[in-house]
Order: structure tokens, then sequence, then C-alpha cells
């Protein structure tokens, strides 16, 4: 049931989320697989092209004359979440496939007020797919409206994952492991599209073991607009938690029951 205490998303503001992945795809699409594309290491030792802080640019420009009175947070840029507006924005959410010719990255836009997602846009104009929503009408896969599916067995569910390495850097593989092996069937597919595949009822599972707000702040909004849940792997339902666990909200406890790091109490799990 929505909370009553929560604001309506602006339709104003979705159509603006929609105008500037627009402006994102055409400048991403134009050095996606170009021979000269610039690639530098950021300290963290993630990579990050010239169409990552160009995209990011030109969101903030726009913004800038659009919603003046606006915070910004970007991967690129910075910025910090306030108390009131914030858009939140990653100009390219996988940028090592972006950079190796995988078409599975994609630009992610959210707005949050208090912490709590208004509009969002996931576009992945490599594959020609765009997800949205605005809290309060639903959730959208080019132009359709979406729903998580109603499997209600861990038997038959499907997890979908990042990469191995990824859990392996936090000792969470294992959990991993049983999660898949108690689960029908599982696939590594990653990045943004895996939570955009259970807002669609293709899966019953998507997760992250280590993300950043904007990361998970756009597709949050789009799996509780698709009727799923949404919390980080200590059950907390916040997409700053630094993890991500999709699910269609049936099965959201047993797989927090496998993945929550250990030494954290089931009477814990899905308290915020």
């Amino acid at each position: 049931m929505p909370d009553p205490t929560i604001q309506a998303g602006d339709e104003r503001d979705l159509r603006l989320a929609l105008e500037l992945a627009d402006l994102a795809d055409a400048l991403t699409l134009s050095r996606y697989g170009a021979a000269d594309l610039k690639v530098q290491t950021k300290p963290d030792l993630t990579p990050v092209t010239e169409a990552d802080q160009a995209v990011e640019r030109a969101l903030r420009e726009r913004l800038a004359q659009a919603r003046p009175d606006d915070q910004i947070v970007g991967e690129e840029y910075g910025g910090a979440a306030a108390a009131g507006r914030c858009w939140i924005v990653d100009p390219i959410d996988g940028t090592k496939s972006y950079v190796r010719g995988l078409p599975t990255w994609s630009t992610l836009i959210a707005l949050e007020q208090a912490g709590h997602g208004l509009v969002s846009v996931v576009s992945m104009p490599a594959l020609g797919r765009r997800w949205w929503a605005r809290r309060g009408a639903g959730a959208f896969a080019d132009g359709r409206p979406i729903r998580v599916s109603e499997v209600s067995a861990l038997a038959d569910a499907q997890l979908l994952w990042s990469g191995f390495e990824e859990w392996d850097a936090i000792g969470g593989i294992d959990r991993l492991l049983a999660l898949g092996r108690a689960c029908w069937r599982s696939r590594g597919i990653g990045d943004a599209w895996q939570y955009m595949l259970v807002a669609e009822g293709a899966a019953e599972f998507a997760c992250d073991p280590e993300a950043k707000l904007w990361d998970l702040a756009a597709v949050r909004l789009i799996v509780e607009e698709a009727g799923g849940r949404f919390t980080d792997l200590t059950g907390a339902v916040t997409a700053a938690g630094g993890s991500g666990l999709a699910s269609n909200g049936l099965l959201h406890d047993a797989a927090l029951g496998l993945l929550a790091p250990p030494g954290l109490g089931t009477t814990q799990l899905g308290q915020s």
C-alpha cells in the first residue's frame, strides 16, 4: 500500500527526466565503439571515459536551466544528497561493458526528495530499451506497463547476480551460492539490467554486494512501482546502503536470510 506521507511524482519532472535520457543517449551512442575513445582509471581503480564525463556535464547544465533550485549528485562530479529535491545521475552505469563493447550499459536518472524516489529513468540505448517510473503512477518499459512476477516458491525462482569477483571481494560468494542453489535457475546479468528484468517479471531476484547511490536510486523506484521490493543486503529500505537486493516481494525475506552479512540477526532483517 502506498505510503501517504510520500508525495507522488510530478509528470513534468518525468518529462524532464526522459528529455535528459534522450540527451544522454545521443552522447553515449556517438562514442560507443569509437576506436579513439579516451579511457582513464579513477582513484578507486574503476574506468571512466570521456563519454561518462560529457554526459554528466550535459545533464548538469540542462538541470541547472530547468531546475536551478534542485541539488544534483553524479558519479563523476559528486555532490551530496540533501533533504530537498535531488537529481541522482549515473551517466554510464556499466562503464566496463561500454569500453569492452557489451551493449548492456545504461544511463540512470532519478529524482528523490528526502531519500524517497519521485521519478526515474533507466535508458539502454545500445539495446533500444528504456524503463521509467513516477511514484504513484506505476512502472513502464518502452511505453507498456510492467509488473513483477507472482512466483512464490524459492525453488521456482530465478536469480540474477553481478560478477563473482564482486561477491568474493566482500567475502559473500558462499552466501550468493547458497541462494543460487536454493533457486530454480541463476544468471550473471549485473548492472541495472538485472533490476529491470525483476521489474518486468522475468526474474525474482537481482542483487549487488557493493553499489553506490547513483547505481541504485533509479532502479529502486522502478522495481517498487512495478510492485516489487527493494532493500540493501541488511534489509534497510534504501538505495544508499552500499548494496542492493530487488525481488518480486513475495520472496524477499527468504533471500535476505541467505544473503545478509554474518552477525545480522534474523530479527533485524527487513527493519528500516
